[in-house]
């Protein structure tokens, strides 16, 4: 009888074990091999309401988001490749993890501590995303991390002194956490041994309507921000904040992403429809506050944005230009959206905008949430 007992205590001790393996379900698959012939792997997460996240250690990439629309049907929401090889030669950051410094430093230099420093120069004149070799095309080292919220992914990756001419050498890690309230939740966090200075965001590109399923321009954006930073025609920051009102900048209530994008404005010119970094009403924060919504009335899927950021670059994918991505499909001019919480671009040479200056002795930590829903 004693047997009988332990056994069903067993059993059920192990079903237990599978419940919590299943609520944070993470698979690995191989992903192919990077131009140095190190293996990727792919990472798929599943929450226990069967959304999905699948994301690589090659530049920390979020290859694929399964949400549920209105009816409950799963679609793949971000833009992608099907394989490494598609990332290796990407020129649009689809998806990736963006460092040492997320959009664009001017002339590609800054002052620090009364030293000049020259960057890489990728985007012109101006440095972007990183340099020639951002954090995107990095091989970061993986781990599954036990987490009761849902499956958690921490990556992490050491940026060597001069790297790309920033100083310090840089210890990053970022935890993805798949959460069971259908969030995408990003920490990010780094210590410096030197003065440097750092801005780390997310690239990924979405089309709630499914990725590669037509443009964005009936999505509805709201953003909570009454001023952005306007830029030159080179896409840095003047420096001063601009309010919105009046202006086809201005997304305090939803507004469909086509309603103004082609109106006769000289920053609309300049990006080509929205390129442009709003200036959160929270001004940053210690907790996540929301920063933007979108709505996607065919399918019904909603997207929040949360972040501790005091900034999100608001980009409507102006700059896709026919690349062939997963399944296929061709992701062809504003077929998907970007909202890149950060510091304001520019910030190393604009004195007036949020310090990213990081100190030895000093941690840098943000969050930023993409939460799904569907109404």
């Amino acid at each position: 009888m004693k047997i009988e007992v332990l056994s069903w205590v067993l059993a059920l001790s192990l079903l237990s074990g599978h419940a919590t393996e299943a609520k944070t379900n993470i698979k690995k698959q191989p992903f192919g091999k990077t131009p140095e012939g190190s293996a990727a792997d792919l990472y798929t997460l599943t929450n226990n309401k069967g959304m999905q996240a699948a994301i690589t250690n090659f530049g920390g990439i979020v290859v694929q988001l399964r949400v549920p629309d209105r009816k409950g049907n799963l679609a793949d929401v971000v833009l992608g490749y099907d394989d490494l090889d598609g990332y290796i030669h990407d020129k649009a950051y689809l998806g990736a993890l963006i460092g040492r410094y997320g959009n664009r430093i001017a002339q590609g230099r800054f002052t620090l501590g009364g030293k000049a420093y020259t960057l890489a120069r990728n985007n012109g004149e101006n440095t972007l995303h990183g340099g020639l070799k951002g954090f995107n095309q990095a091989l970061w080292r993986a781990k599954e991390l036990p987490s009761k919220n849902g499956p958690a992914l921490q990556l992490e990756y050491l940026s060597k002194d001069g790297e790309e001419g920033f100083p310090g050498n840089l210890s990053v890690k970022v935890i993805y956490t798949l959460t069971d309230d259908n969030e995408l939740k990003i920490e990010y966090s780094a210590t410096t041994d030197k003065e440097t200075v750092v801005n780390l965001t997310n690239h990924s590109y979405f089309n709630l309507a499914g990725a590669g399923n037509g443009d964005i321009l009936q999505h509805q954006v709201m953003l909570r921000a009454d001023k952005f930073t306007p830029v030159s025609e080179s896409l840095i920051p003047t420096g001063e904040l601009r309010g919105v009102q009046g202006t086809p900048m201005d997304f305090r209530t939803p507004t469909a992403v086509g309603a103004r994008i082609e109106q006769d404005d000289q920053q609309l010119k300049y990006g080509r429809g929205y390129d442009h970094n709003w200036v959160l009403e929270s001004g940053g924060s210690k907790t996540p506050t929301l920063a933007a919504t979108v709505f996607e009335p065919g399918t019904g899927r909603v997207l929040e944005v949360w972040t501790t950021e005091p900034g999100v670059q608001f980009y409507t994918g102006n700059f896709l230009d026919g690349a062939k991505g997963k399944s296929g499909k061709v992701y062809q001019r504003r077929y998907a959206l970007c909202l890149e919480t950060q510091h304001f671009p520019d910030s190393p040479n604009q004195p007036t905008f949020p310090s990213t200056v990081l100190k030895p002795g000093q941690r840098y930590h943000t969050v930023t949430i993409y939460k799904f829903s569907a109404r």
